[in-house]
Parts: structure tokens; sequence; C-alpha cells
């Protein structure tokens, strides 16, 4: 499928053409499609809201389609709370074809009949649940002296890669069909870093017939969920007003972050970069970061960490967009 966007078109604004400055702060869930790269559905979005400044949270491959959050303006400063994240996925594998990149992008390495049953699959799957030590693929991102693994790859090197350690936190069967054509739907739970191409190739391993992925769609990035998402066609059919309805405040990035409230002066203080120490200790634990807000207006203004009895400033949202 690759990054080929020339059949995918996205009805926009006649203005659209130009961004234009605009302090728009906020999270937008979007439902990406199979065939854009995640760089490219964010300009798409950014020129359907208008605005400039914008980032994602972890790219999403090309051949995969589901949840990417987008961040706009302030929103871009808590973006990377979510690189650290669970993520969950479905995922389906096509068992008996072994692949180059491990995907369906891939050209074909081996094919093997695929004679495991139902028990077999199931018994499989359980033998990655919990934390694993996983190799990443050679058609990755990760750097060997300077240059991305996929170079040395494309250039027909197989260079030695350590294994990482990595969690699955849940790993279940969604379906099983097995035959001249077989498959497996799976849907995944994981830690930061788990390749779930890699996943495909060890699966396949372990059952006898190889296996590559064919599909992957996520649905959740930490507490953010694809039920919530728009697509890009959806937005390209609004106005404006009706697109920037879909944004999500800043603090959905922070939902798991216990909550500190400081009234209207205590706020300008931490936000202009000065410790605080509090009359009442919060129920955080020691190091924890935390959201700040200003119980006065009622509007997050920043995290902090709480250190020996002291609430340290740690990344805050600009003064001229709330004082």
């Amino acid at each position: 499928m690759g990054n080929n966007h020339t059949n995918i078109v996205y009805k926009l604004d006649p203005t659209s053409n130009s961004l234009v400055s605009s302090p728009i702060d906020g999270v937008l869930l979007l439902d990406k499609p199979i065939g854009l790269s995640s760089n490219y559905a964010l300009t798409c979005a950014k020129r359907l809201l208008k605005v400039k400044k914008a980032g994602h949270t972890g790219t999403l491959d090309p051949l995969a389609s589901g949840l990417l959050p987008l961040c706009f303006g302030e929103a871009t400063k808590f973006s990377q709370n979510l690189l650290h994240a669970n993520k969950t996925y479905d995922a389906t594998l096509k068992l008996g074809v072994s692949t180059t990149t491990d995907d369906a992008e891939g050209e074909v390495l081996k094919t093997r009949p695929v004679t495991c049953d139902r028990i077999a699959v199931h018994s499989a799957l359980m033998a990655f649940r919990g934390p694993i030590m996983q190799v990443p693929p050679m058609y990755s991102a990760l750097k060997r002296n300077g240059k991305p693994l996929y170079v040395y790859a494309r250039a027909g090197h197989t260079l030695e890669r350590e294994a990482r350690s990595v969690t699955i936190y849940a790993l279940e069967c969604i379906t099983c069909v097995l035959g001249a054509v077989a498959s497996i739907t799976i849907r995944i739970t994981c830690s930061k870093g788990t390749y779930i191409r890699a996943l495909a190739r060890d699966i396949g391993e372990i059952l006898g017939c190889g296996a590559h992925l064919a599909m992957l769609r996520r649905t959740s990035v930490g507490e953010l969920s694809l039920t919530d998402a728009v697509t890009l066609n959806r937005l390209s059919n609004l106005d404006r007003q009706q697109r920037l309805s879909y944004l999500q405040p800043i603090d959905a990035l922070l939902s798991k972050f216990e909550l500190i409230n400081l009234d209207n002066e205590m706020a300008k203080r931490f936000i202009n970069g000065q410790r605080l120490r509090l009359a009442n200790k919060p129920s955080v634990s020691e190091n924890d970061r935390v959201k700040v807000y200003n119980s006065d207006k009622n509007r997050l203004i920043g995290i902090g960490r709480w250190q020996s009895g002291v609430l340290f400033p740690e990344r805050l949202l600009s003064t001229f967009r709330y004082y």
C-alpha cells in the first residue's frame, strides 16, 4: 500500500491553501485511513482546521488505520506524554506466508503449509502474554551507526538486533480461519516499543507455518479511544466551527495525572516558574508528575513534579492565552 496518496482526495475550504495563525489549543482524535502516513494525515488536519502549530503523539504506519491523536497549539507541549502510553490494536495475521518486512508490504520469503489447529493457535498466543523479549524487525526506524535499520535492509543487509523487553498486557483471538487460506485476528494491548509486525512473525514461527501482519487497526492510546475519533472525510464535509467542535481539551492527554488546584495568586507564581511549598500535602507520591489547575479560573496551567514537599513547575501553558 505504501505512501502513494494519488487516489486519496480530501475536500478543503477554498481558503485552506494557506495556513493562518490561530490560537487553537486541543487534541483531535483522528481515525487515520490505510495508505496515509501520519505526517500526511497531520498536514491534512492542519489545513482543515487552519492552524500552524501541530504535532502527533507517535506515528502510525501507512499500512495501519485507526486512532492517531493530533495535538494543536499549546497541546503540543504535552504530546510526549502519550509516547509512553499503552496501546491497543486489532491485527490480522496471514498464516503460512513470511515476508521480508513481516507485513503485507514486503516480498514473500517463504510459504509453508498451515497444519495447526485452534488449540495450537490459542496455546501459541498464551506464550506471548506478559513480559516478553522481542527482536525488532530489520525494516524499522531503529538506528545503527546513525542509519535506520531499513536502509541496511533495502541494501540487502541483515544485521544482528538485540532483543528488547516489552510487555503484552492482553492478547486474545477474535477470529480464527484455518484451511487453504488461513488467518487469525487478534486484539493486543501492549507497552511502548512493541512491534506488532514482529509479534506476527514470532507467532507464525511458534505455529510452524510462518506469518505476516496483513491488517492493523489501532483502537486506543492510553485512555483515548477510537470511539471518539473522526475521519478526514467527515471533517472535510464540515465548516471550520464544526470541525473545531471535535477538539478534545488539552488535559485529555493527562487523564492519568493527579490534579492539584491552585488559587489565582499561587497559579500566577507557578506559571512564572516559581517552586511552591503547599500548605496541605497533595495525595501524590514522591516524584509524581501532576496536572496543575488555576481553581479560580478552572483552567489547566501546566504540569509539575512533586518532590520533597515542593511543587516544581515542569511544563507550562503560555500565559498570554490565559491571563
